[in-house]
């Protein structure tokens, strides 16, 4: 399948981001934790350069746990801070005033050499689009957050957001979108949902679900559809036939409805109904 992706205003938030970097202490980044990579903009890191960095791996909880703990490694390894969070339960983001003050501890510190004591760190957050960006800003401020007026040197009509006494946030930072480096990037992000479902094929979508989880999360498929195995013999439309006759998805006159299926195994991978699944790992190579 080919997938395609239209930017619209991507050279507009980048400018935005590059007009506003010089005031901000630390860059916050959400990526999807199913696909920590394909969910990123790669130009994030250039215009960060010089930057304390948190990467918060968002909808944890409908990611493989492993694979979770393996992108934490990587990501550290890289020099970023990360956290594993849900944006819309709240899980993790207790943790994250910990982790801004262990990420900013040198801007901090600096601070108080010069003197200056309680001058809130300074955030962005940043991240493609549909990956729960205004969700965790919500969540995180609640109902405690206040818009703190114009700053100096802040383009006239942006706003920060007061976190609490430690943080405040950029308002209405840009959004940029992710670039396709590969077919692969565009696969993981039409199966999370980040496109428009009407302009994909979606049993050609689901098809390449069914053959990545028959590789990799077999027995997470076998026991979410009732079959009594899925080894390497069964195929994509093995699968689909078998849920079919399984959920009595069929057109008029008993022809197997391979759309509605495909559709079955679409929603319950994105709600965490086969389990928790991660689309990409660090070293792992197809």
């Amino acid at each position: 399948m080919n997938y395609q992706w239209y930017p619209g205003h991507m050279t507009k938030a980048k400018r935005m981001m590059q007009e506003n970097i010089g005031l901000i202490d630390l860059v916050i980044e959400l990526v999807d934790a199913r696909i920590p990579m394909s969910s990123r903009n790669p130009d994030i890191d250039e215009l960060s350069k010089n930057k304390s960095r948190l990467i918060l791996l968002n909808k944890s909880d409908l990611a493989d746990a492993g694979a979770n703990k393996l992108w934490m490694e990587y990501f550290k390894g890289k020099g970023f801070h990360v956290l594993e969070i849900n944006a819309r339960s709240g899980q993790g983001l207790k943790s994250i005033q910990g982790i801004v003050r262990e990420a900013c501890k040198e801007k901090i510190e600096r601070d108080r050499k010069r003197g200056i004591k309680n001058r809130p760190i300074r955030a962005i957050v940043v991240g493609i689009p549909n990956v729960g960006k205004s969700t965790f800003i919500n969540s995180f401020a609640g109902k405690a957050c206040t818009k703190t007026g114009n700053k100096p040197g802040v383009t006239k009509g942006k706003q920060w957001i007061r976190m609490n006494k430690e943080l405040e946030l950029l308002d209405t930072p840009g959004i940029l979108w992710p670039k396709f480096e590969s077919e692969e990037v565009g696969r993981n992000l039409a199966l999370i949902g980040s496109m428009n479902d009407e302009i994909l094929q979606m049993t050609e979508l689901a098809a390449d679900l069914i053959t990545y989880l028959l590789k990799y999360y077999k027995e997470e498929l076998a026991e979410r559809y009732q079959m009594e195995q899925a080894d390497d013999m069964l195929t994509p439309l093995m699968v689909l036939t078998h849920i079919c006759e399984n959920r009595k998805c069929y057109k008029k006159g008993q022809e197997p409805d391979y759309e509605k299926a495909s559709s079955i195994v679409m929603e319950d991978f994105r709600s965490g109904r086969i389990g928790r699944i991660t689309l990409e790992f660090p070293e792992r190579e197809d």
